[in-house]
């Protein structure tokens, strides 16, 4: 317990290294401005989610990703790897502080294919952004890892459908005997229908309160983290995904291709090609 402690107060390392704005934004490609309005949310959070992969491959080889920023320069800017909810949202989270946004982390229950959303732990993390002058705060979430992610935040508000970079979503109030209103992301499939993403209260959590989900969700046998490679990638068209063997590529018409991999040469060329993902040395993609 004293170990999860100190990770909890200090990050996974104990190192707390200064963030490097310049170098995050020039690995994103964002060019455009860099005050803490609007535009600039929007750009550097669509350049975020289509630059940085979604992949699971440290928990896979038995480890919980450090959330240290340095460490999260490492691997995300400097490396050539992604990472999953809490590194990305991390991330996403220290750029957005450098640029002068007031941001709350938030954390939700992932309730893709949940009979209820209580029957999920919190387990996903997101922002809470405040943008000066506009009348409500907004949802920001580069680290969900799949094809209903977010591409661009979206206003804290329910009734409106927002269309963003090709996809479309809403936020609707659910049934709660809590003290707190529970929201859920709805994502709108490209062939017709609204599915539940993931389901949020405002409650604000504090970064020693992920190093504690990274941890169990980075290490626990039963976490679907640690048992088989899962990886993400969306760019202008098309979204990737890897799922054990499993490749599927969809279209932003819906068209789904899938085929399984059966080698691991093809396996790794695919991740490094398809990905951008340098795989680990000693790690089996395909077990």
């Amino acid at each position: 317990m004293a170990d999860i402690e100190q990770t909890a107060r200090n990050g996974q390392d104990g190192r707390s290294e200064p963030y490097d704005l310049d170098a995050y934004l020039d690995r994103i490609g964002w060019k455009g401005g860099r005050r803490a309005d609007l535009a600039t949310l929007r750009g550097v959070h669509l350049a975020h989610a289509l630059s940085l992969p979604f992949e699971n491959l440290d928990p896979v080889r038995g480890a919980a990703p450090s959330l240290a920023p340095a460490d999260l320069m490492a691997k995300l800017v400097h490396g050539r790897r992604g990472g999953y909810c809490y590194e990305h949202n991390t991330l996403l989270r220290l750029a957005l502080e450098a640029l002068g946004f007031r941001v709350t982390p938030l954390a939700g229950r992932v309730v893709v294919g949940a009979e209820t959303p209580e029957s999920r732990p919190r387990t996903h993390a997101m922002l809470r952004v405040e943008v000066a002058g506009e009348p409500q705060p907004w949802l920001a979430d580069v680290g969900f890892g799949a094809v209903g992610a977010l591409l661009l935040p979206v206003p804290l508000v329910t009734g409106t459908e927002f269309e963003g970079a090709g996809r479309r979503h809403r936020l609707v109030r659910l049934p709660h005997e809590g003290p707190l209103e529970l929201w859920e992301l709805q994502a709108h499939a490209a062939r017709g229908g609204w599915s539940g993403q993931y389901a949020f209260t405002q409650e604000p959590f504090a970064p020693a309160d992920f190093e504690v989900f990274n941890w169990f969700v980075g290490t626990h046998p039963r976490s679907p983290f640690t048992r088989r490679p899962y990886l993400q990638r969306t760019t202008a068209d098309r979204h990737l995904a890897l799922d054990g063997a499993r490749f599927t590529e969809t279209l932003a018409d819906g068209t789904v291709t899938e085929r399984t991999l059966t080698d691991e040469s093809e396996a790794r060329r695919l991740v490094a090609q398809e990905f951008g993902i340098e795989v680990p040395g000693g790690l089996a993609l395909l077990g």
